[in-house]
């Protein structure tokens, strides 16, 4: 699952290894093209994932299966992220969209990268705290005198400090104990760490649905009078692709909105799509994880992806505020809903 959050940084330039993968034809498009007449010509774009493919990416899988790309005169090409990000590729002018994060895609725009989210892929952070039932965590100030599993971010710090402070706790008295792996389950199990962030719509699921283990949760979405919303994951393209190409924006987004839409309205569909170009994950964990998903997209199909003015402006405030960033991010251009259809 997506992990940028946890790293906050971008990683520094490295060789790539690009993984590519393409969805199936549409046959009817190609159908109604009489022998004589030279098919349509489709525009190849690229998009880079921000993990291995999961069920964030459901509606990018479920449009490329449907050939709705195609039908929008796209070629598209999907690329798993090696040591260099998504963003960084972007402004690189090396893909033409990626997913990421907005604790990623702030901090680039401050050092310079003129990269733009043009949609959220769920309305709400869906992250939380989990630990096994019988350690007694229920709200942030359990947390003190316990063991939270971190990665050394400056995120986590000051998530896990303003939680706990804004509950009446100290957050002095909670250990940050570096992890060994992100394998939570054999983590918790094996008592490397009491608590740790979590994406509940994959780790939650897999935890509590998949292995049945006992575990409680401390939802970020219950707590955002202490700490601010942000889009993770959303859709980022480059300033310059908005600059030259509006339409081919238009037309990705079309699809993949289309893409998400089905999701919501079919998860096993969604599921059926992922598993297909993804047929190592584990389909119990995925069906799961879609049907989770489903409810968290958008509250309704026709409003997916859309992004509010308010969680940037907070959530940069919020960075600022704690020295997460280093430069003006310039916030008003970090962002646009221009680009779905259901806004314009």
């Amino acid at each position: 699952m997506n992990r940028d959050h946890r790293i906050v940084a971008l990683a520094a330039g490295a060789a790539l290894t690009l993984t590519a993968c393409s969805g199936s034809a549409s046959t009817d498009s190609a159908a109604a093209v009489a022998p004589s007449e030279e098919p349509a010509e489709l525009t190849p774009v690229s998009v880079v994932l921000d993990w291995t493919p999961n069920t964030n990416h459901s509606g990018l899988y479920l449009a490329l299966e449907r050939g709705w790309y195609e039908d929008a005169g796209l070629d598209v090409t999907v690329i798993e992220p090696g040591e260099t990000s998504g963003l960084q590729l972007l402004a690189a002018g090396q893909a033409d969209f990626a997913y990421s994060v907005a604790e990623g895609l702030l901090p680039a725009r401050a050092a310079g990268a003129d990269v733009v989210s043009i949609a959220t892929v769920i309305e709400h952070n869906t992250s939380s705290l989990l630990s096994l039932t019988e350690e007694g965590i229920e709200r942030p100030r359990d947390l003190e005198g316990k063991r939270y599993g971190s990665y050394g971010s400056d995120l986590e710090e000051a998530i896990i400090s303003s939680l706990v402070a804004c509950d009446g706790g100290d957050p002095a008295l909670v250990e940050h104990t570096p992890l060994v792996s992100d394998d939570f389950r054999i983590g918790l199990t094996q008592d490397q760490f009491d608590v740790a962030w979590v994406f509940d719509a994959w780790d939650t699921v897999r935890l509590g649905e998949v292995d049945d283990l006992e575990v409680s949760t401390i939802a970020f979405r219950d707590w955002f009078d202490c700490i601010p919303d942000w889009y993770t994951p959303l859709l980022a393209t480059s300033g310059e692709l908005i600059e030259e190409s509006p339409e081919t924006v238009s037309a990705f987004l079309d699809a993949t909105a289309r893409g998400y839409a089905a999701a919501m309205d079919d998860p096993q569909a969604a599921s059926d799509a992922l598993m297909v170009a993804a047929p190592e994950l584990d389909e119990e964990l995925v069906t799961a994880s879609a049907r989770w998903l489903a409810d968290q997209y958008a509250q309704a199909p026709e409003a997916w992806g859309v992004q509010q003015e308010s969680t940037w402006t907070e959530f940069s405030q919020w960075l600022t505020d704690g020295d997460m960033l280093d430069g003006d991010p310039e916030v008003d251009g970090a962002w646009t809903n221009d680009f779905l259809t259901a806004q314009q």
